[in-house]
């Protein structure tokens, strides 16, 4: 009977000290957690507070900021009736009634799109290309897309200069445009989702089944690409749209071709700030809140396709994660 009482007692033992190492462990989690919160909240800020500030200033006054004014990140002179003024300056630049700006943000809409749907129209079958069908100098054909994809920007400039201006095209958008069209990256990227999404096994049963090798691509491989659309899309409109260098070289002989990344620097060096000289013979006198506000006018389009096309970037992240 001791025996059997005395088993009991050591159960109860047991759990009352796994009762009492349990708000112990517990403690340690949440001491861990509050660390790990503390420092994602630490590094956010560093990178939000900047953000703030320089959003802030598109809606401040310039002698307010001249005169240090404002409170902390110039929140407190923050106005409406101050974004209307610095818009009326931003959009009053260049020659006559002004409306340049506008201008260079149509011009970088149309080179983006057409840049970026010539991407994908060639990007996807290529990179189906690479990834399924068997041909000669495949292996090539893909060192050289890679090494294009590494390839900086700035060496192609002068080739493609020259080449832009032998046609007897330099200044127009639409050679810029079809330049933009070339991207390996996009290449590439179809090219992994092919090879790990897309088995071989589905596409012997396709030719098994009497399909031709382009039924194939748009019967089969096709459906199955939109994220992949979705990334070399969104990579490609991003790239052409802060694309400076090309647009620098192509379209600087006419003012109403340039784009916004080069029509940006343009308003830097006719500010008073930077560019006294300049600026003392324009009409429009452009200031940090005036530079603020068109830089943060020409981020909306980014900002737009990044959270239109947010649900497939996603997805997008795990494309070729499983194989099969």
């Amino acid at each position: 009977m001791s025996l059997v009482k005395a088993k009991p007692q050591k159960r109860a033992k047991t759990a009352h000290q796994e009762a009492l190492a349990g708000p112990v462990g517990s403690n340690q989690m949440s001491v861990g957690r509050v660390a790990r919160v503390a420092t994602m909240l630490f590094v956010a800020a560093i990178f939000i507070v900047p953000i703030i500030g320089f959003v802030a200033m598109a809606f401040r006054d310039q002698d307010e900021v001249a005169a240090g004014e404002g409170g902390i990140l110039g929140l407190g002179g923050v106005s409406w009736d101050n974004v209307v003024y610095s818009w009326s300056q931003v959009n009053g630049f260049g020659p006559g009634e002004g409306g340049l700006f506008m201008q260079w943000v149509g011009n970088s809409l149309f080179v983006a799109v057409i840049g970026a749907i010539l991407a994908v129209v060639a990007a996807i079958p290529a990179g189906y290309a690479l990834a399924r069908l068997r041909f000669r100098f495949r292996r090539t054909v893909l060192f050289v897309t890679l090494l294009a994809m590494v390839m900086p920007n700035t060496v192609l400039v002068i080739p493609l200069f020259l080449e832009v201006n032998a046609i007897g095209a330099s200044g127009e958008l639409w050679p810029v445009a079809v330049i933009m069209g070339f991207f390996p990256f996009g290449v590439y990227l179809a090219y992994i989702h092919f090879m790990t999404t897309m088995p071989q096994e589905l596409v012997e049963a396709a030719r098994i089944d009497g399909l031709s090798e382009i039924g194939i691509f748009f019967q089969v491989a096709t459906p199955i690409s939109k994220q992949a659309v979705a990334l070399v899309t969104f990579f490609a409109f991003v790239a052409n749209w802060t694309n400076y260098f090309l647009p620098l070289a192509l379209l600087s002989s006419v003012q109403g071709n340039k784009t916004i990344s080069i029509g940006l620097q343009e308003l830097i060096g006719a500010s008073p700030l930077f560019n006294p000289t300049v600026a003392a013979g324009l009409n429009v006198k452009l200031y940090m809140p005036q530079l603020a506000l068109a830089t943060f006018l020409s981020m909306i389009p980014l900002l737009i396709v990044f959270i239109g096309a947010q649900r497939f970037l996603m997805r997008g992240q795990t494309v070729g994660a499983v194989k099969g």
